[in-house]
């Protein structure tokens, strides 16, 4: 199940990349592994911070070939995603957007006022994410 919803978030981050320029890589980054410590599908408080300390081990052990400047992006993505409500840039409100756009998966609906970027708030991109 992780592969589906990592592709599915992958897919609205990359697409909403395209449009914002924000940084691919990072955004890949970010659907890896934002939700890869989670211990559950309800509140989960500090879920973004482990799955930023899980990438931030596989950098160390040689496992992640990006630089060092995307992982520190990434992971300041990562550990406020679930309570961010200002994006520092448009990487980092991609990856934002790309977690909301999500949200259907498990039961809720997207909220346009909770979307940083233009993009993400176009009613096609919402309904895409159904």
């Amino acid at each position: 199940m992780g592969q589906v919803i990592g592709c599915v978030c992958s897919k609205n981050g990359l697409e909403l990349a395209k449009k914002t320029g924000a940084n691919t890589g990072v955004v890949e980054l970010f659907t890896l592994f934002h939700d890869s410590c989670r211990v559950n599908e309800d509140v989960d408080h500090g879920h973004g911070s482990r799955g930023a300390g899980f990438a931030h081990q596989c950098f160390d052990d040689g496992l992640l070939t990006c630089s060092l400047e995307d992982l520190k992006l990434f992971k300041m993505a990562c550990a406020a995603h679930t309570g961010g409500v200002y994006a520092p840039n448009v990487t980092v409100a991609s990856c934002w957007d790309a977690d909301q756009l999500d949200l259907p998966r498990v039961f809720i609906q997207v909220n346009p006022r909770l979307l940083c970027t233009e993009y993400a708030r176009d009613p096609v991109m919402i309904e895409a994410a159904y």
